[in-house]
């Protein structure tokens, strides 16, 4: 059976030269990732223009709890897509099947549970969050549906991952952008045509990734692929369960991380400039967001490559494509350096007519990013742990800028510099933590110079 499906695996990810491979599978990664920021920024703008105000605000609290859900998400969804990679490059076809299968279960679990606790506490958390009594009923009427969907949503990234990560990256994006063409569609339809209100973009979201869900589900059910469907890969394996979580933790924590980080800023925000400050976190998160998805597009796209590799022992080839994934990725993130440091006000009049809003948002704007510059990087070398196994190194520079750099400045700068205070605290962590992740990339490399392509990676000490 091993030998029947080696015919379908992608073994270009080793003899294709790395410029064009990276293009292959970063580039509909990207695609995917931006039209993923895009719905979002369709639906802030729609809500925005459509609803108003305050909607913004209340929308920008559900953001810790969209962040949690998606923690989940990743935390197997991630973990198992790595894991994939791994197992096609040492051509351990029937290990990665039973990933799939096990992901797919686990992401209902964890779906599942989630959905039950959120919608129990759901007030009081969207008020721990940040809710005012002005914006917790639009924050509680979104995440009411939302949360209704979202097994489904953990499903559909979880297996939009793996199926980028067994070399359908074409296939990922066209389901991406799938759900972006649907939900851009019924936006306008269910907020100004039905009059739902911000109730109306809650459903575009759940209905456009329901429909791309049946689509994949039915992609992975062909027994003629090297990832399909199995009855007894759904069964619960231990030892696949808890390492595809361990690999998963970094992104994980990551998101947990920026659920705390969330939370903090809106909080504050609140305390020092009102609803109006956290609805100008909301319009600037929404921006930053979408570069930030290329950059994640980008990582996707190194993930299968360097983790195949990885797994065939090419060592030159993991280090060839990382190296060139830092400098795509930078050359990203400081376009939105540019644009949000010189044209913040024409970036953030998208959003909304409200004068007030547009002044403050765009002066936030611009001091949230003036240094997004260098973030690509960490970002990237984060990634690259991840992709080799090394868990502790990938779980450390995940949460080294949010947790150990972000929260103590959240709290420490407002106190002399006011709301401005919270917006500093960004670009600061930003230096801080691109300089761990210098130091660490340092060591790792030194241990890669040791290694020829062929040679056991033991000395990596990596998990896989």
């Amino acid at each position: 059976m091993e030998e029947n499906l080696a015919a379908y695996a992608p073994t270009e990810l080793e003899t294709e030269n790395i410029p064009t491979l990276l293009r292959r599978y970063a580039v509909p990664a990207i695609i995917a990732m931006t039209a993923s920021s895009l719905y979002n920024l369709v639906d802030s703008i729609f809500i925005g223009q459509g609803v108003g105000a305050l909607a913004i605000s209340g929308l920008a609290v559900t953001f810790p709890l969209m962040n949690l859900s998606a923690a989940l998400g990743t935390l197997v969804g991630i973990g198992g897509a790595t894991m994939v990679s791994v197992f096609l490059g040492m051509k351990k076809y029937k290990a990665a099947n039973k990933v799939l299968g096990n992901t797919f279960t686990l992401n209902v679990m964890t779906g599942l549970i989630f959905m039950l606790a959120a919608l129990y506490w759901l007030e009081p958390i969207l008020r721990f969050f940040g809710a005012s009594d002005a914006t917790l009923p639009y924050a509680a009427q979104y995440m009411t549906i939302i949360l209704w969907g979202n097994i489904i949503t953990h499903l559909y990234f979880g297996l939009n991952g793996i199926m980028r990560a067994g070399g359908h990256p074409r296939n990922a994006m066209y389901l991406t952008l799938f759900t972006v063409v649907i939900n851009s569609l019924l936006d306008p339809l269910f907020i100004f045509v039905l009059h739902w209100g911000i109730a109306g973009a809650a459903w575009a979201t759940v209905i456009s990734q329901t429909l791309a869900f049946l689509v994949i589900m039915f992609e992975f059910s062909n027994p003629n692929r090297v990832l399909h469907f199995k009855l007894k890969s759904f069964i619960p394996n231990w030892h696949i369960a808890w390492d595809s979580l361990s690999i998963g933790m970094s992104p994980f924590l990551m998101n947990a991380a920026a659920c705390l980080v969330t939370m903090v800023i809106n909080r504050q925000l609140l305390l020092y400039s009102g609803d109006l400050g956290v609805g100008s976190f909301g319009i600037c998160n929404r921006v930053t967001f979408v570069f930030v998805m290329v950059c994640l597009g980008l990582t996707q796209g190194m993930q299968p490559i360097a983790g195949y590799n990885y797994g065939a022992r090419l060592y030159t080839r993991v280090r060839a494509v990382y190296n060139r994934t830092v400098w795509l990725a930078t050359i990203v993130v400081s376009v939105c350096s540019i644009l949000c440091v010189f044209f913040p006000r024409a970036v953030v009049s998208l959003f909304t007519h409200d004068e007030a809003l547009i002044c403050l948002a765009a002066h936030n704007l611009s001091i949230m990013n003036c240094l997004m510059f260098i973030v690509g990087y960490h970002m990237i070398t984060t990634n690259l742990f991840q992709c080799l196994g090394m868990v502790r190194q990938s779980i450390f520079l995940s949460l080294v800028r949010q947790l150990i750099y972000l929260v103590p400045l959240l709290y420490i700068l407002p106190r002399f510099l006011g709301a401005d205070g919270v917006w500093w605290s960004m670009p600061v962590s930003d230096v801080l933590s691109c300089l761990t992740a210098l130091v660490m990339r340092a060591s790792l490399l030194k241990k890669f110079d040791r290694l020829q392509d062929g040679d056991d990676s033991a000395i990596l000490g990596s998990k896989l």
